[in-house]
């Protein structure tokens, strides 16, 4: 049972204009706060998608230098045996390191930045430096720069993104 006495006689003198304004700010202030605000995260996520970009390619960078090791592709004259010591040696260990790394990388883990940053510069130098292990390939080597330059970039824009 409510007393209408005991009402308050302001309330009753209400202006409907007034009420109206008020509802029309709440409903507006709704739809704006649903509004896509830009995201704070935005160059860390990109980052994170880039690593996980570079995890794929760096398990099938792998499984290539596998497929070497084990015969799956290559004739008999590019059989694993028949070839030098320091391609052997360096077939080996991208095969390893290729895999290290696409699983840091996956990850997002720093170490899997710096395993993958080793691969990236080991290819580099071997085809710069020793061109007769793999030939000396520069659109090798330009891929490893411009993946570089986009992690670089991006780990940098990420960076900022977080204040000290």
């Amino acid at each position: 049972m409510s007393d209408t006495s005991a009402r308050d006689p302001s309330r009753d003198n209400r202006d409907p204009a007034r009420d109206n304004a008020r509802e029309n700010a709440m409903s507006v202030a709704a739809i704006s706060s649903e509004r896509i605000e830009p995201d704070e995260n935005a160059w860390t996520r990109r980052l994170v998608l880039f690593l996980r970009v570079m995890a794929v390619v760096s398990i099938a960078k792998g499984l290539y230098h596998w497929a070497q090791v084990t015969g799956f592709i290559g004739g008999e004259e590019e059989a694993f045996e028949n070839q030098s010591m320091a391609w052997q040696t360096a077939t080996i260990y991208f095969a390893v390191i290729e895999l290290v790394a696409a699983v840091g990388l996956w990850l997002a883990t720093p170490w899997g930045a710096v395993v993958w940053l080793t691969t990236v510069v080991s290819m580099a130098v071997i085809e710069l430096m020793f061109p007769g292990i793999y030939g000396g390939s520069l659109t090798v080597v330009g891929f490893e720069a411009v993946m570089l330059a986009a992690y670089l970039a991006l780990a940098w824009m990420a960076a900022r993104e977080r204040p000290p």
